[in-house]
């Protein structure tokens, strides 16, 4: 592999040697994969433009204020769910905590469940505590992804106050959720999520009385 292999499949019209040479930057430092890049953000073809977005948290920091500029744009006008799914994804990656606006505008404005749920899952890696009202709000919601997505978010965010928003799902029948809660409660800490852990602990499925265990033994008590 060489540069000029890699640019020759990137400005290549068919679209499968595009997403190949997309691939294959990631061998590329990342200034020079940064500048290569930039042409397939915008690509005709959504798959590219997928692809292309979905690397940016792996080249973006070697211009972070044209990296945030690229999935700003991605993230607010791209005409694919997936692409700006995948900017959301991106811009938590690399803590651009000054597009958090927007990810909050996009959430309230879009009926795309995976949208969505992909900002949810990024108000978490984000860590930026304004997304606790936001998370509030997903958790809240009969979407039960949506509502994973955030007990998992809380969990990262580390805000105690969470802990009651999170005591409705000790029981949910679904188990997936329990174990998502064990590992949530796991980074609160307190009492309160203490005794929660301890009653998960007890659960009926090895995989959340387990997780539940671990917590107990390393959470912040």
């Amino acid at each position: 592999m060489t540069l000029e292999s890699v640019q020759a499949l990137l400005n290549s019209e068919d679209y499968g040697d595009r997403l190949s040479g997309v691939n294959q930057l990631r061998d590329v430092d990342p200034p020079t994969a940064l500048e290569m890049i930039k042409p397939l953000i915008t690509d005709s073809q959504a798959r590219v433009r997928y692809s292309a977005v979905s690397i940016m948290d792996t080249v973006g920091n070697a211009n972070r204020q044209e990296t945030l500029a690229l999935l700003r744009d991605r993230l607010l006008t791209d005409s694919e769910v997936d692409v700006r799914a995948a900017a959301a994804d991106a811009i938590a990656a690399l803590k651009f905590t000054e597009a958090f606006e927007d990810l909050r505008t996009v959430y309230h404005e879009t009926e795309e469940w995976l949208l969505q749920f992909s900002i949810v899952a990024a108000l978490g890696e984000m860590g930026d505590e304004r997304g606790f009202e936001l998370l509030q709000e997903a958790i809240q919601s009969d979407n039960n992804l949506l509502q994973t997505a955030a007990i998992s978010s809380f969990g990262e965010l580390g805000d105690p106050r969470a802990i009651p928003l999170l005591l409705p799902f000790l029981e949910d029948q679904d188990w997936q959720i329990r174990h998502r809660l064990a590992q949530a409660l796991s980074h609160l800490g307190g009492e309160e999520a203490r005794a929660c852990l301890e009653k998960l602990a007890q659960d009926e499925l090895p995989q959340v009385a387990e997780a539940a265990k671990r917590g107990l033994g390393n959470g912040h008590w």
